[in-house]
């Protein structure tokens, strides 16, 4: 096992690291931009690096400074958390040239998933059936105005290289075609550097389901489950849950053992999740793969009782999978809740600022809690970075019983000196489309309820 380790991130992913990490007893390094020094979250750290100025792009996606930071520290591995580099193929090969382990799949396998159409090409090939669409990268917009007279509108245009909702347009008819494939074109280019472009069809009212998947280098590849991810805001997550309440057992197996089977068939190794999108009359499609840890992975723990961070490191070790698919026993149910520094009634406008008081109370009756966070009375939420506070987690030995283990704790909760989402959040779950599992990706439940 690696004795130290470089975790390539901020805030509360590298605190989520390193906590694992120095439970397995490996002394944890971070990297800090100037911004961030000075951070109560790096005494989570045993060494920290300055890796440069408080712009993202001049510090944490920096990769030769990172991998420069983990030689001089003597650190054996990097970990890229989630965001930032997490699925950059570049920087893993800059990790593997010099001998540094990137927790995380190979570059090879990264750079194919980073890609919308190839990944979308593997995985038809894996047997996942995909989203009626084009083959591959549009030509030009003529070729897509053919596609979707083919395949009937609604249609989406979505960016080769896209995330976040970036690069992605819905269009109605030709001419709203036309218009949305050069600014989704030019949106990517901007954000990517990659304009290239791929049509589906556009599915309404459907739920985002995805499933976690862990891989070894012997050949073994497993399923934790699936999370429900349909709450969203422009494609956004907001709240996850597990199981998901629209499946029933034999359709949550079915899907596992699919997921699982295209992760062997691309020799995946490390942690990963693969993204459907379950239509309204039940049909299942892959929409992409994140080759990394996800946002939501404590809904997975909780819901499993595993570590997941620790899992990748000791499969990025060598390490063969402690368990087989038959041992992996998920119990009762889990809800996870995104808090951040931003205002719902005002379009979810961030609201970065100092935070006066942070009250989390965790003793919550019969089910458990669990609040991952970097953030410290007295800190503020930086206008740098994201605008994340924490996660609040919830199992119960049932839905009924999540829901209300993790209202209260909202309820009880103290965050002041800035807007947060949690009045939203506290508004989806009271609401009676949420309770009864009948919602979707088009609206989030409750929303009104919140102010908004």
């Amino acid at each position: 096992m690696f004795k130290k380790l470089l975790i390539a991130n901020r805030g509360e992913v590298a605190v989520r690291v390193a906590r694992s990490a120095r439970r397995m007893g490996i002394s944890p390094v971070g990297i800090a931009s100037t911004a961030d020094l000075g951070a109560k979250w790096l005494e989570a750290m045993d060494e920290v690096v300055c890796v440069g100025p408080s712009a993202s792009r001049e510090s944490y996606l920096q990769r030769e400074r990172i991998v420069q930071a983990a030689l001089q520290t003597h650190a054996a591995a990097i970990h890229p958390g989630w965001g930032f580099l997490a699925e950059d193929p570049l920087f893993a090969a800059l990790c593997e040239q010099h001998a540094v382990r990137f927790v995380g799949p190979s570059p090879a396998v990264m750079a194919m998933m980073g890609l919308k159409s190839p990944a979308r090409a593997a995985m038809k090939a894996a047997g996942l059936p995909v989203i009626p669409g084009s083959d591959g990268l549009l030509a030009d917009v003529n070729e897509a105005l053919v596609l979707a007279r083919s395949i009937g509108y609604p249609v989406i245009l979505k960016a080769d290289a896209g995330g976040g909702g970036r690069g992605m347009r819905r269009a109605a008819n030709e001419s709203e075609l036309r218009a949305a494939f050069f600014e989704a074109a030019a949106e990517a280019t901007s954000a990517f550097g990659n304009g290239g472009l791929y049509l589906e069809k556009y599915l309404l009212g459907g739920r985002h389901i995805e499933v976690q998947i862990l891989g070894d280098a012997f050949g073994h590849a497993v399923h934790l489950f699936e999370r429900e991810c349909s709450v969203q805001r422009k494609h956004q997550k907001l709240l996850e849950e597990s199981p998901s309440p629209v499946l029933n057992a034999k359709e949550r197996e079915e899907l596992g053992e699919r997921a699982a089977l295209a992760a062997r068939s691309l020799g995946y190794v490390g942690a990963g999740t693969i993204e459907f999108f379950r239509a309204p009359e039940g049909q299942v499609y892959f929409m992409e793969m994140n080759t990394r840890l996800q946002v939501e992975h404590p809904v997975t723990e909780m819901l499993c009782g595993l570590d997941l961070v620790e899992l990748q490191l000791r499969v990025a070790a060598n390490e063969a999978l402690p368990f087989t698919q038959s041992e992996v026993r998920p119990t009762g149910h889990a809800i996870e809740v995104r808090i951040n520094a931003e205002d719902p009634a005002r379009d979810f406008r961030p609201s970065p600022g100092l935070v006066e008081s942070l009250e989390f109370p965790l003793d919550r009756g019969p089910g458990s809690v669990r609040f991952d966070t970097h953030m410290h009375v007295g800190e503020k939420v930086s206008p740098h970075y994201d605008s994340s506070i924490g996660k609040l987690i919830a199992h119960g030995t049932t839905r009924e019983l999540a829901i209300e283990t993790l209202l209260r704790s909202l309820r009880a909760a103290r965050v002041t000196g800035l807007a947060t989402t949690i009045p939203l959040q506290i508004a989806v779950l009271e609401s009676a489309a949420f309770r009864a599992g009948d919602y979707d990706t088009r609206a989030i439940p409750g929303f009104d309820a919140a102010g908004a």
